[in-house]
C-alpha cells in the first residue's frame, strides 16, 4: 500500500536533513538530495511500520499547502510502500512437515530451519 506524507527538506552546510511534521521524531540526513530522498522514504516506511506493530494509528497527513517552511527549506511529498516495511519487521510462526530423516540430518548439522526456509522462499519468489 502506497503511503504519502509531507516532508520538509532542509539544506545546511552543503548537506540535507529532512523531517516529517506529522510524525514526531521521524528524521533523517543525507549528503545529496537524492540520497536524502531515498533515506526519507526508508525512514517513513520504518516509522509507520513500527507504529502499526505497536498498535498505534498513524496520524493523518497534513495537506502540503499547509506546511510552513523555514528559509533554506522546502516541503515535498514523500511516498513509500508500507508493505515493503511490514515485511522487514513482522515475523510469523509457521508449522511444516518434513521427512524424519531430513529433520535428523539438519539437526545434526545445526541448520537453522527458519533461515533456510526464508532463503528458499525468497529465491522461489524471485523467479
Amino acid at each position: 500500500m502506497l503511503t504519502i506524507y509531507p516532508a520538509v527538506f532542509h539544506q545546511e552546510d552543503g548537506a540535507f536533513w529532512v523531517d516529517f511534521p506529522d510524525l514526531e521524531g521521524c528524521q533523517t540526513y543525507g549528503e545529496t538530495l537524492q540520497e536524502t530522498m531515498a533515506l526519507a522514504q526508508e525512514a517513513l516506511g520504518l516509522y509507520l511500520a513500527s507504529l502499526e506493530e505497536a498498535g498505534t494509528t498513524a496520524p493523518t497527513a497534513t495537506e502540503i499547502k499547509k506546511i510552513i517552511t523555514p528559509e533554506n527549506a522546502f516541503a515535498t511529498l514523500v511516498s513509500c510502500n508500507i508493505d515493503h516495511y511490514r515485511r522487514k519487521t513482522k515475523a510469523i510462526k509457521k508449522t511444516l512437515s518434513i521427512p524424519e530423516w531430513l529433520n535428523e540430518e539438519a539437526e545434526k548439522r545445526h541448520i537453522n530451519f527458519s533461515s533456510v526456509l526464508q532463503n528458499a522462499l525468497k529465491q522461489e519468489l524471485a523467479k
